[in-house]
């Protein structure tokens, strides 16, 4: 059977692990500023990806108001904050971290993302979560040949693809549209981001002889630059499908 390192790197940075930010930082709630820094902080709290961490003396009209709660959190203890902007109230947004947390943590904020309305590195939008220093997004034209299959029954197969490769996953197969059976694939409602590739346009499901298989499938059709040779292009989840690369078949992410 064939090995996770075999398919793709691992991810190697550890938790608890703290770089400077060489960008500026500024998140917003309601059209205000709550912060405003170039002296931000990657954190990573998990390994996948980091957060950002902000001085404290960079809120600009963020207020914070200690909840009195601390909490262990992947890099070390925090105090749980409800963060102010203005007439806006967010409860628990914030996490300033304590003692046993790393020294440069220290005097600085993790806000959770979802509790601003929009973050902006230097005078880009940031989705999702920031965009590790780590991790790389390769989107390489190849003429790899690629048949995916569910159940039997044949969804896609192309003579070339385009291949993404993202530290961390699985190679992405992204195949153009006329290679694609439509015919058995229903569309659904699914958008999801991705802070290296931008926001998905489509998702396919199957409906198979056997089983519903939803949001197999997907398409960014305005990808970000450094991902534009995907535009346009559909991909299937080697998690969910059987695939066929170069006559061989792919063992599933859950199979290694």
């Amino acid at each position: 059977m064939a090995t996770e390192s075999v398919l793709h790197p691992r991810l190697i940075v550890p938790v608890g692990h703290v770089e400077p930010v060489p960008r500026r930082i500024r998140g917003t709630i309601g059209g205000r500023v709550a912060f405003d820094t170039r002296r931000a902080l990657y954190v990573w709290e998990w390994q996948a990806y980091p957060q950002f961490s902000i001085p404290v003396e960079d809120l600009v009209d963020g207020v914070l108001h200690d909840d009195g709660h601390t909490e262990q959190l992947g890099a070390g203890p925090a105090h749980r904050h409800t963060l102010q902007v203005g007439p806006e109230t967010r409860a628990g947004a914030a996490w300033v971290w304590a003692e046993g947390a790393p020294a440069p943590l220290h005097n600085t904020v993790r806000f959770e993302w979802d509790a601003l309305d929009s973050w902006f590195e230097e005078d880009e939008p940031v989705f999702v979560h920031p965009r590790s220093p780590y991790s790389r997004v390769d989107a390489l034209r190849s003429n790899s040949t690629v048949r995916v299959e569910v159940e039997g029954v044949v969804l896609a197969e192309a003579t070339g693809c385009v291949k993404l490769f993202e530290t961390g996953l699985p190679t992405r197969y992204y195949l153009d549209r006329a290679d694609v059976d439509w015919t058995r694939l229903r569309p659904s409602d699914t958008v999801t981001r991705c802070p290296y590739k931008g926001t998905t346009s489509g998702y396919w499901s199957f409906d198979g002889p056997d089983a519903t298989h939803e949001d197999i499938a997907w398409a960014y059709d305005f990808p970000t630059l450094q991902a534009h040779p995907i535009a346009g292009l559909t991909a299937f989840y080697n998690e969910h499908v059987d695939l066929y690369v170069d006559g061989h078949r792919l063992p599933k992410p859950a199979e290694q």
